[in-house]
């Protein structure tokens, strides 16, 4: 019984995480009416939340692995509840950008250390099923979060894709309290440097790219860019010299992991690029609504929510290679039908197949490489190691963003292809078949990336899962 409460209560906090990631992005035009805010100002409403995942959370997992990932879990649910009400409140974008923050915070906390707490409830045999549940979480979140998010913004207010999050939360931190408890703690240093330069960097890079992608280059943005990748250099010769980094260089030294965390890396900047480069080509070229757009999507979500506790299973029996492989394989394809197929009057069927084509592959990947991960993990860095999966996997998704709006920037004028991102304009005449063109590109790019993550997850071996 406990442990099922506990993987309820994992879900849970998995699903909120993806609720808040999908359902920002459909009120952003909204908020920035209501707030009085610019387009350029707002949309750090969502990449403040991304940038402080990546930043905290594999700091938040060692926290984790010294005062115990229970109480950090746990308290991480509380401080994502209560700044989740207090963006609903926000009464300027300032302010909701700094609760934002907060409720990064409590989120990295929460994800950082529920693959730990997977790790520390459930024997390597079964693993992947209790993964596939979570990766399960994650799906319904993003579909509650695309539907829900339209609903609710037309029909109640931006303010209640925030709430939201408050009674399940309450509920689910009551749950959490009572049934989710300590199994080991493990004393280990923090990498404050790692983070400060890790953030700079992330910070410094993503406001000169987005402020390239909407006003074009200057002085300061391209400084703000030299000094973002001075300090990602800095980061890492600071990695490879401490004795507890965020990245920790050492983990690489195992082929299993590092080719599994790579994978996980690779998958989140070239499959994620997908998805956003497909919203744009909706509402830019064909001059859908954000909602309708993202509905477009949703086969995928549905397909790998079916599918990716099965995966799970099925990877416990099997091993994680061939099916983390060909799920990858399959993401790969999909990019490639989108390269020849995507002009601006592609039948509508024809992307809701390949959309749900798409899920099957994430069904198959997801639970499969994060149980992998977490298998081959030593027992005492459970919450470092899932802290760094979930700290490769939000890089990933920034610089998804980043390829989606430098891409479109290349091809059409810079502000346009801002507007187009939020879904406050459309293409017309040229511009639409110049902007198909650059995605044309963007599809290479992404199919490029997403080759090298297959072909690391075919050499990660064959792994053994003894239960310990």
């Amino acid at each position: 019984m406990s442990q099922r409460v506990v993987l309820l209560v994992l879900v849970l906090g998995t699903l909120m995480s993806a609720v808040d990631a999908t359902i920002v992005l459909l009120a952003l035009p909204e908020i920035a009416q209501s707030l009085h805010a610019d387009l350029f100002t707002v949309i750090w409403t969502l990449l403040a939340y991304l940038l402080v995942s990546a930043i905290l959370s594999t700091q938040a997992g060692r926290i984790g692995d010294i005062y115990g990932r229970a109480k950090i879990f746990n308290l991480g649910f509380a401080v994502f509840t209560v700044s989740s009400a207090l963006c609903g409140l926000s009464p300027n974008v300032l302010d909701l950008i700094f609760f934002r923050v907060v409720q990064g915070i409590g989120g990295a906390m929460m994800t950082a250390n529920s693959g730990a707490i997977v790790a520390d409830h459930f024997p390597p045999s079964s693993m992947g099923r209790a993964y596939g549940y979570t990766s399960l979480g994650w799906n319904i979140g993003a579909l509650l979060g695309i539907v829900s998010g339209g609903v609710l913004t037309t029909f109640l207010g931006w303010q209640y894709i925030f709430y939201i999050n408050v009674p399940i939360g309450l509920v689910s931190l009551a749950l959490g309290i009572k049934y989710i408890k300590d199994v080991n703690v493990f004393r280990r240093d923090l990498d404050l440097v790692g983070a400060f330069t890790l953030g700079g960097a992330l910070t410094l890079l993503s406001y000169s790219s987005i402020a390239w992608a909407s006003t074009g280059p200057s002085v300061v943005t391209e400084g703000m860019m030299v000094g973002g990748f001075a300090l990602l250099v800095l980061f890492f010769l600071n990695e490879s010299r401490i004795s507890s980094p965020i990245l920790d260089l050492r983990a690489f030294r195992f082929r299993l992991l590092a080719y599994s965390l790579l994978a996980n890396f690779l998958q989140g900047v070239g499959g994620l690029a997908l998805s956003f480069l497909l919203i744009m080509y909706l509402q830019g070229v064909r001059g859908f609504s954000p909602l309708y757009s993202s509905l477009i999507l949703l086969p995928g979500y549905v397909v790998s929510s079916f599918l990716a506790p099965y995966m799970g299973r099925l990877s416990d029996r099997y091993g994680s290679r061939y099916l983390a492989t060909g799920g990858l394989a399959l993401i790969t394809l999909t990019v490639g039908i989108y390269y020849l197929i995507i002009t601006p009057t592609t039948p509508i069927t024809w992307i809701l197949g390949i959309s749900a084509l798409n899920g099957v592959g994430s069904g198959m990947f997801w639970p499969s490489n994060t149980s992998a991960i977490m298998s081959s993990a030593p027992k005492g860095y459970f919450g470092s190691v899932s802290g760094l999966s979930r700290t490769l996997g939000s890089v990933g998704t920034i610089l998804s963003y980043v390829i989606s709006l430098s891409v479109a920037a290349a091809s059409i004028p810079k502000g346009v292809a801002f507007q187009i991102f939020l879904g406050t304009s459309r293409l017309n005449g040229g511009l639409s078949n110049v902007f198909v063109v650059g995605l044309h590109y963007a599809f290479l790019v992404s199919m490029a990336v997403l080759v090298l993550a297959t072909v690391l997850s075919f050499l990660r071996g064959k792994e053994v899962r003894v239960d310990r």
